[in-house]
């Protein structure tokens, strides 16, 4: 029996340390003593100005191993050569690519944004090497040595090998500048369209009835809005937030046609028929023809066309009496924190410890830091949480790998993975901690299932460590998570009222869950209109423009008309990440159901099952071809996949 005990202001808190340390303020002492150690504890970045000193020095560390990969004999020191110039690398890129959205300072981000651009292009450089390329090649294609590598070793060399193809190294010096310029362009593009999508929209005052300004952010005479307000159930909050933040914007509409025609560009250039193909070679759907959006197009309609034209907020309110307020005493952000460590310690024998950081290792007060160990392995790594809202952040959930694992020849140690989650959390009040709805209890839920994908694995290369996989690989262990977040024999284990310690009861999670049932095609049809949307932008050129496009996708796709004067793809910022690949979170979520069934469904705190999950699929990254990983853990699996393949020849 957990003990609860209410604490001075009059909520009620548990004994875990973990629950503890995200239901209360933080409250840190400033001791002017204590010496700037930097952000994630790097020693360079106590400073805006320190971002050049750490460019350059892994500019340095990039010559010197540089030299290393072109002149060592053809073999195992060769993956690891190339290995350790790519995470010297990333750990600057990587870092700065968080920074640059996330910082509150100005000039952090702008430091950042600069080593973004500095590194990007080094890499596209890197990546159209002749040399660098050819050394790679010697070993590949002596069968002798390639014999003697191990099944890792050989991915990762075959994986850099595949990055030299899809940049242009078969080209002639030439065409292969103008691939580089081209990507150096795109590094630009990319940076300015997901900057402008992040961007709130503003409207004056006066156009907005008084009575609903304190739902917006003020700024002089004029309403700021940077969301949707999708959790509103206001329905005249939800409209004027729809209508203004997706209001187009042309510079940010200039932007992005320029940006799809750049890749397009930079995809015939180096022999692919589009971007798309480009972008999927290497995923388990191979090419935009062989995966499943025309199939699940036809079922999907069929199943959401009896309720599509009600309103989805309203529909489920009414039926099933699930508006948010009602659930969020009981999903506390301590509680919900509680829960995930409760879960990862039966399914891995893994627990969160909450840790303080050091000075100038964070970049808000509010951040929490959390250790990740197990019961065994003692130490993973780390996660930083910023969960809470701020001016200036963007306000979308995410993952950030800030520092790969790998295993370190030159020190003998692992190299702990360190990562960032994201969120955009209410602050806890005077009165109440932070309280969440079922929306956001399943999105802290996700976002945890990359980090944990991140912690688990213990990959030799950090090429491929943690959700470096393959992207429709990669949605999986996230998507995974949400399963359990609408289970109440998970939910049961931590969901309790803050103030009187009460449990959820059992029916208002059933009606959740039926809610989500109901809603489930209209869902999934929705994805499915922003991945054809996604295919569509990155096929052969259009000749209108992205809304034409939009509007015309939008009919044949999805049950709800277009909006005049909206432009939702300038809001679409998967767009820079997932180009081409948006439809990763249609087939993640098919193989993340087979895992759910099969392994989960009849007891979801199976420690047999938890961990044959891990040894099969979350521990070994992008080191194994996806399909085998799935088949490693659903040994049925390879027989639907067959099946699917007759399906689609039938076609």
């Amino acid at each position: 029996v957990r003990c609860l005990s209410h604490d001075k202001n009059g909520y009620v808190t548990t004994w875990s340390p973990v629950g503890a340390a995200f239901n209360t303020k933080t409250h840190r002492r400033l001791n002017l003593l204590d010496k700037n150690g930097g952000l994630f504890g790097v020693p360079e970045l106590n400073s805006p100005a320190g971002f050049q000193v750490a460019t350059k020095a892994a500019l340095r560390n990039t010559e010197r191993l540089l030299e290393k990969a072109c002149s060592c004999p053809p073999g195992v020191e060769t993956v690891e050569s190339f290995d350790q110039l790519s995470d010297g690398l990333c750990k600057v890129a990587d870092l700065a690519d968080f920074v640059k959205v996330a910082h509150p300072d100005q000039e952090f981000r702008e430091a950042a944004e600069r080593t973004c651009i500095e590194i990007g292009t080094v890499v596209e450089k890197l990546n159209t090497n002749v040399e660098l390329c050819q050394s790679l090649k010697k070993l590949l294609d002596n069968p002798e040595i390639v014999a003697q590598l191990d099944p890792d070793t050989r991915r990762v060399a075959e994986l850099f090998l595949f990055d030299f193809e899809i940049s242009g190294i078969h080209l002639d010096d030439k065409l292969r500048k103008e691939a580089v310029a081209l990507h150096v362009k795109l590094l630009d593009l990319n940076n300015e369209f997901l900057a402008g999508s992040h961007m709130p929209n503003r409207i004056a005052r006066s156009v907005i009835p008084e009575h609903l300004h304190l739902q917006f952010a003020s700024e002089g005479s004029f309403i700021q809005v940077g969301g949707l307000h999708a959790d509103s159930p206001d329905d005249l909050v939800r409209e004027i937030a729809y209508r203004i933040y997706l209001y187009p914007n042309a510079d940010l509409m200039e932007c992005l046609e320029e940006l799809l025609k750049c890749r397009y560009k930079l995809a015939k250039l180096v022999g692919y028929e589009s971007y798309g193909h480009r972008a999927l070679k290497g995923t388990m759907a191979k090419t935009p023809e062989r995966h499943i959006l025309h199939y699940l197009k036809i079922t999907i309609t069929e199943m959401a066309a009896s309720f599509i034209p009600f309103c989805g907020l309203c529909f489920t309110h009414g039926r099933y009496n699930i508006e948010p307020s009602l659930y969020s005493p009981y999903l506390s952000l301590g509680a919900c924190m509680e829960g995930l460590n409760n879960l990862f310690s039966e399914l891995y024998g893994v627990s969160l410890m909450s840790e303080p950081p050091s000075a100038g290792e964070v970049w808000s007060e509010d951040v929490r830091k959390l250790a990740v160990v197990h019961e065994t392995e003692g130490l993973l790594g780390y996660i930083y949480c910023d969960f809470f809202v701020r001016p200036d952040k963007p306000h979308q959930d995410c993952h950030f790998t800030i520092r790969g694992g790998r295993w370190c020849q030159e020190t003998g140690q692992y190299q702990l993975p360190v990562v960032v989650l994201m969120l955009s959390l209410p602050h806890p009040t005077k009165s109440a901690p932070t309280l969440l709805t079922p929306g956001m209890m399943e999105n802290l839920f996700h976002e945890m299932g990359h980090a944990m994908h991140s912690m688990l694995g213990r990959t030799r290369y950090q090429h491929v460590t943690g959700t470096r996989c393959a992207t429709d690989f990669a949605e999986v262990p996230s998507i995974l998570m949400e399963y359990f977040a609408t289970d109440y024999r998970v939910i049961s284990q931590f969901a309790r009222h803050y103030e009187t310690g009460q449990p959820l009861p059992e029916s208002m999670v059933a009606r959740l869950c039926e809610s989500k049932k109901v809603c489930g095609a209209a869902d999934t049809q929705l994805q499915i209109f922003y991945a054809v949307l996604d295919q569509i932008y990155h096929s052969q050129p259009q000749d209108r423009s992205t809304t034409d496009i939009l509007k015309e996708m939008q009919q044949k796709f999805y049950g709800l008309p277009y909006t005049t004067n909206t432009a939702w793809q300038l809001r679409f910022s998967h767009l820079i990440g997932y180009g081409a690949k948006y439809y990763s979170y249609l087939m993640s979520r098919a193989v993340a159901s087979m895992v759910w069934r099969q392994c989960f469904a009849q007891d979801p705190l199976n420690r047999d099952m938890g961990e044959r999950y891990r040894r099969e699929m979350l521990a070994h990254g992008g080191a194994k071809e996806p399909m085998l990983m799935v088949e490693g853990n659903l040994p049925c699996t390879a027989d639907m996949l067959k099946e699917s393949d007759l399906l689609e020849q039938s076609q």
